[in-house]
């Protein structure tokens, strides 16, 4: 199992990705939460040499089809072909309200705008001629002076995010792998998303081999202290992810449609403190592994063992480097 870290800030960016290098780290990803989710790529490009470094992820459906292509375009050339594009859609709330872009039917918008990427990138580095003409995007012109430079690294994998079947079964058919959303379970993954990316892999006439599989579960880890302060904040998150509808169908897979009904009823008040004490001790556990650091690597191998090719992690403060590159080392190898 490849194991991957994350990049957070443009400051830092180039500190954090050469440490997660030395330490071992298949790749680095950047997120778009509170931060452009490329500019701190572009600096771990010019720090390091080896790993991956991808979104995780960018907002595909607050941005045109062709300047997410040129924005990729040039980080796979910058970074010499590491580059990797995660993309999610986001919710309908986030992309109407924040970002003030039109939503339509997500799964079939972004089926599309991966297509459209496709298009572009064949018209650059293939000198196809640009005409991609869907429902929700159209790109007929392409001036040679609009082409980029050209480069010897091909176009970026694509890799899409989601948690319902339909998103799911698009990933599988369009992309090049499916990023996991942090609210997930082993049990979910393996009846509800495996599933929905064969049916995705058949459609495209394609098996899961070579198919990458990243997750991003909740790993709390180190001292006693540090899990102790950990585990509150874990129960909010948890209980955030569940009150958005959207995502109900997890909690309803494990039997608790009745405290995300509750949880989601809580948020619309306002009332966030008292959403966390809905979060019982089996639904932490199903969310996250808590362990010790020694204890770690053999409860995610027993976990998510055959279900995932990537995973992501990120060692608690109080391991030193020897002990962060070790921990690393055996959880690549699960």
């Amino acid at each position: 199992m490849k194991i991957d870290g994350t990049v957070r800030g443009l400051s830092d960016a180039a500190e954090r990705a050469r440490t997660l290098e030395e330490h071992g780290y298949d790749a680095a990803w950047a997120g778009e939460v509170n931060q452009d989710p490329f500019l701190p790529l572009a600096v771990a490009a010019g720090a390091t040499g080896r790993i991956a470094l991808g979104t995780s992820i960018a907002v595909a459906l607050a941005r045109s089809p062709m300047t997410l292509a040129h924005t990729a375009d040039d980080l796979q050339r910058h970074s010499r072909g590491r580059f990797v594009l995660g993309l999610g859609s986001q919710v309908k709330a986030h992309v109407v309200r924040r970002f003030s872009m039109p939503w339509g039917r997500p799964a079939a918008q972004m089926r599309e705008y991966v297509l459209a990427l496709r298009s572009i990138w064949s018209a650059w580095h293939d000198g196809t001629p640009l005409d991609f003409q869907g429902e929700y995007y159209r790109h007929t012109l392409m001036p040679p002076d609009f082409v980029p430079p050209p480069h010897d690294f091909g176009p970026p994998r694509v890799l899409l995010a989601g948690v319902g079947d339909l998103m799911t079964r698009v990933a599988g058919e369009v992309a090049d792998g499916f990023l996991c959303h942090g609210y997930t379970t082993a049990r979910w993954i393996r009846e509800r998303t495996l599933p929905a990316l064969r049916e995705g892999r058949a459609r495209a006439g394609a098996s899961l081999d070579d198919f990458e599989v990243l997750g991003t579960p909740f790993l709390v880890t180190g001292t006693d202290k540090e899990i102790e302060t950990t585990l509150p904040v874990l129960r909010g998150r948890i209980a955030f992810y569940a009150s958005t509808p959207a995502y109900r169908g997890v909690f309803a897979l494990h039997g608790w449609d009745g405290a995300s009904e509750e949880l989601t009823a809580l948020s619309k008040a306002g009332r966030w403190p008292d959403m966390a004490g809905l979060i019982t001790d089996e639904m932490v556990d199903a969310f996250a592994i808590v362990a010790p650091a020694d204890e770690l690597p053999a409860r995610v191998a027993d976990r998510f063992g055959g279900l995932l090719t990537r995973l992501s992690f990120t060692p608690p403060p109080s391991l030193d480097r020897e002990a962060a590159m070790d921990l690393v080392a055996r959880l690549r190898a699960c």
